[in-house]
């Protein structure tokens, strides 16, 4: 059947569509936007890595990031793959071995996030963040949650810096609880 609309029909354009402006969003919104698609991969996948990475844009303010990256492992296929969410999509990365004894890919409970990267964010400026940004408020942050094994507990790394080796400031924040957990070194 046809349907009639009283509308004339509108002309064509040849505008190009405009590119999306940037978008930052929290380590949890992003993290659960990239779980979805490694569920997809396998359904046993479990994460052992999420980071943020500052652009120019956000700096990291907020708990926001234009970019995250989230690793998942999945013990049935013995494998790991990185997903990357980037300003509204997300892309993965290629196959790599996983071993459950490897410290750097261990895995936790998604129940244990209960924390965003953003409430992680007020707990550091509490902790020396917020005078590190008064005197150079260029310092990029960016972010990492991770298992910590000694700890038995998830921990967001809210890190003031381009790395986390040559850091001006590192902070821990317990990600289940949002408790300060310490200043690292």
């Amino acid at each position: 059947m046809a349907g009639c609309s009283s509308e004339p029909s509108k002309p064509a354009t040849s505008e190009t569509p405009k590119p999306k402006a940037p978008e930052a969003i929290t380590g949890s919104s992003a993290f659960y936007k990239c779980y979805i698609s490694a569920r997809g991969w396998a359904q046993d996948a479990q994460p052992y890595r999420v980071e943020s990475h500052p652009e120019a844009d956000s700096k990291g303010r907020d708990g926001k990031a234009g970019e995250w990256r989230a690793g998942f492992a999945s013990p049935s296929q013995h494998a790991t793959k990185f997903y990357t969410w980037a300003n509204g999509d997300i892309s993965h990365g290629v196959d790599d071995t996983y071993s459950p004894t490897n410290s750097s890919t261990q895995i936790f409970n998604v129940q244990f996030l209960k924390v965003d990267a953003d409430k992680a964010f007020a707990v550091a400026q509490q902790h020396g963040g917020g005078e590190l940004l008064e005197k150079e408020p260029d310092t990029p942050v960016f972010y990492v949650l991770d298992w910590n094994r000694q700890t038995n507990e998830l921990l967001w790394h809210v890190i003031y810096g381009t790395g986390r080796d040559t850091a001006k400031l590192r902070v821990s924040v317990n990600a289940s609880t949002g408790e300060f957990s310490r200043v690292e070194k």
